[in-house]
């Protein structure tokens, strides 16, 4: 489980799931998510919401996994811009952790 900070205070948080991060990784929200400037700020939050909205919309019943996501994280009150960036640097972090630890066999 991790926190991730929700706004610049300090004052609010959003636990984060390692189920979370895998649904990220399984619908690959994040793909193309953030433009060629890097910022990431309100637009990008409302783009993530809308192409949730639009998996949820063709995946009907098949998808408790993403609909958690949104309810505890993506659509969470706390949810802004500063939030969407950290959970975009968590997931990072996570996803270079779990390369570390099952590294992928290539054969030449």
């Amino acid at each position: 489980m991790h926190k991730i900070q929700a706004n610049l205070s300090g004052t609010r948080s959003i636990i984060i799931k390692d189920t979370h991060l895998e649904v990220i990784e399984k619908y690959a929200l994040f793909k193309d998510l953030i433009g060629s400037t890097g910022i990431v700020d309100e637009d990008t939050l409302n783009r993530l919401k809308l192409n949730v909205r639009s998996l949820l919309e063709t995946e009907q019943g098949n998808n408790n996994d993403l609909l958690d996501l949104c309810l505890d994280v993506i659509y969470n009150t706390d949810m802004k811009a500063l939030g969407l960036n950290n959970l975009i640097k968590l997931y990072k972090v996570w996803e270079n952790e779990r390369e570390k630890t099952n590294p992928q066999e290539t054969t030449i």
